[in-house]
């Protein structure tokens, strides 16, 4: 049996874009007969909100959603938040160390800007040659300086590498090349924290997931994830990346703005089938919003049929959950 996920990050109250992911990803889940998994990716200690962490879990109850397997239900890979895992990715640091691939990286984020021949990739500069030769001139020194460094792991590049690809549910065949669009990879920062690339390419194996439903934003760094996995012998899973629930100016939500929370609609006393409604409408999959069943919902919501626009949450969606 497959298995989908959804993997909140609890630096916040989870916002409409959140509640929507999560809606398709548990919704799919149900309509392919895979098991459901709940795992909390708070690897980042300093911006995890403590109350967040058993809040997201409330808030996606509360709007109809219910796993097999997660932190406050358990399973057979648990432990289910990032934090208690932390022995899996020293497990995969020392594997790709031990394939000579891991290197100490000592430039800051103003020694990236300044290197000026680098070239850019899907998600910004790639850590490539003129980076590296910048960190081995700079090395001496700054060991010497007992400086903060971080921990890259650096992909084979080149023909002989071949290209990097997932197949994805919306967007297709998608390619990367090594080189040219994920450069060196931080596995470790800088600061002693996990960097999720890493995190959630041995999570997802070590929990048997075979599908992930995500933003359309995360497409672009797909690559660096196909890497590691290509490089510690992991599976690659189907991933549908859905496009986001933009805010009313036509935003990406964000929870660091606040607003379009679960849990100020749930204090409010908006009804939870109103609002899966509402998002389902916002996806394309319903011509105009109406109440829905958590059955009907799971009949509704296939991400294969997904418009493929970015869409706002308008007044006239606000409009519909707001309570009378």
């Amino acid at each position: 049996m497959g298995r989908g996920r959804f993997a909140p990050s609890p630096t916040g109250d989870l916002h409409l874009g959140n509640a929507r992911t999560a809606l398709l990803a548990w919704a799919r889940a149900r309509r392919e007969g895979q098991r459901f998994v709940m795992r909390v990716e708070d690897i980042d200690g300093p911006r995890t909100v403590p109350h967040a962490v058993e809040g997201n879990l409330a808030e996606l109850r509360w709007l109809g959603l219910e796993w097999d397997e997660g932190p406050d239900v358990g399973g057979e890979s648990a432990p289910y938040r990032q934090s208690e895992r932390v022995d899996r990715y020293q497990a995969a640091l020392e594997a790709l160390a031990a394939a000579g691939s891991v290197f100490s990286c000592y430039l800051s984020r103003r020694d990236l800007r300044e290197v000026a021949s680098a070239p850019h990739g899907p998600t910004g500069p790639v850590y490539g040659a003129a980076e590296r030769a910048e960190n081995e001139r700079v090395r001496r020194e700054r060991e010497a300086a007992s400086a903060a460094f971080c921990l890259r792991f650096a992909p084979p590049v080149g023909a002989a590498a071949g290209a990097l690809e997932l197949d994805d549910v919306l967007h297709g065949r998608v390619t990367f090349d090594a080189e040219r669009d994920v450069g060196a990879i931080v596995v470790r920062r800088a600061d002693g924290l996990w960097a999720y690339a890493l995190a959630v390419v041995v999570d997802d194996a070590a929990m048997g997931v075979s599908e992930v439903v995500r933003g359309d934003d995360l497409l672009a760094a797909s690559g660096a994830q196909l890497a590691l996995q290509r490089a510690l012998g992991l599976p690659t899973p189907r991933y549908v990346h859905v496009p986001l629930l933009l805010d009313a100016a036509g935003e990406r939500m964000a929870k660091r703005r606040g607003g379009n929370t679960l849990r100020a609609l749930r204090a409010a006393g908006v009804d939870p089938a109103r609002l899966r409604g509402a998002l389902l409408a916002s996806a394309g999959l319903l011509d105009e919003p109406r109440p829905l069943g958590v059955d009907e919902t799971v009949a509704l919501a296939d991400p294969a049929r997904l418009d493929r626009a970015a869409r706002p949450w308008d007044a006239a969606l606000a409009s519909f959950v707001a309570p009378d």
